[in-house]
């Protein structure tokens, strides 16, 4: 009786099996949640889709009738134009190498720091995580200064890293937010495992390589979605450190060069700018979705 009564109270929603029954409450009810998930649809994919159709719409129709679908047809010069006379190749691929640079060195601090924190275990590692937990409530803007000042003069270095990619790339390591999601990961998986390798002489290195990172690949690409996304639309730090032009990625470029190029063909340095993040997420949705809950450890 009891365990009934916990069940039905666990199954209990805002509507009733009696009211499911009716009709008129399961037809409006569907159409409730129809109308909600096209408005979800609509202010999601809606900006990206427009964007997509005025990458190759004439300047003068998106002005005139913005919401129209191609009125006087298509110009799919504007992204062979945006490719070579704002020069996007160069600036795109400067951003797949800061992209790419920043991936690699917050996957590598964000999984050599989890991994010393949820399985080895140091004896400190309880205040290590808190001071890095603590470094997440200081505002970025707070460590511009002190950050430009260091990448002018390094300390160890001794060699100053502007207008080097390395004024990027190193700083991004510093993510608190990746360490802390990896540690979370490393913690729920099942220590047995570790245990026996230990036993048969596996060394804390042995463990990383070829046990822990073959099993962390969904929350690798939860980590790796972050990383290249925020890097990708990253624009005052670079703005700082990269004044350079020629080695500035397409989220510093292309503002400037709004003021010389036509709507049209800025729209579509627009739309070719967001292809890589899309791809990226498209690429690795399943990883993403399956350690978003931090519960991919598989028991056992």
């Amino acid at each position: 009786m009891g365990s009934t009564g916990l069940k039905s109270a666990a199954d209990r929603g805002l509507l009733a099996p009696t009211d499911w029954k009716r009709p008129s409450v399961r037809w409006s009810t569907r159409l409730a949640h129809g109308a909600l998930l096209a408005g979800l649809a609509i202010a999601g994919l809606g900006p990206m889709l427009w964007l997509a159709k005025a990458a190759v719409t004439p300047t003068q129709d998106t002005l005139r009738e913005p919401m129209a679908l191609w009125p006087n047809g298509f110009d799919f010069a504007n992204l062979a134009e945006a490719w070579t006379r704002v020069e996007i190749d160069k600036y795109f691929l400067n951003t797949i190498a800061l992209a790419a640079g920043s991936w690699a060195v917050q996957l590598l601090v964000a999984a050599t720091g989890g991994y010393a924190l949820a399985i080895l275990r140091p004896r400190i590692g309880k205040v290590i995580s808190g001071a890095v937990l603590a470094t997440l409530f200081v505002p970025s803007v707070v460590l511009l200064v002190p950050l430009y000042l260091t990448i002018l003069d390094p300390p160890v270095v001794g060699t100053s890293m502007l207008n080097t990619f390395w004024a990027v790339w190193l700083p991004a390591g510093a993510n608190a937010f990746n360490v802390l999601l990896m540690q979370r990961f490393f913690a729920n998986l099942p220590r047995e495992i570790f245990e026996a390798a230990r036993v048969d002489g596996a060394g804390p290195y042995r463990v990383f390589w070829s046990i822990v990172l073959p099993m962390s690949r969904p929350i690798i690409g939860v980590v790796s979605v972050f990383a290249v996304i925020a890097s990708w639309k990253d624009f005052l730090w670079p703005m700082l450190v990269l004044p350079d032009p020629e080695l500035q990625p397409l989220s510093v470029r292309l503002p400037i060069l709004q003021q010389f190029v036509e709507l049209d063909v800025f729209l579509a340095a627009l739309a070719i700018s967001s292809l890589i993040p899309i791809a990226l997420f498209l690429i690795f949705q399943r990883l993403f979705l399956n350690g978003a809950s931090l519960g991919g450890a598989v028991k056992g």
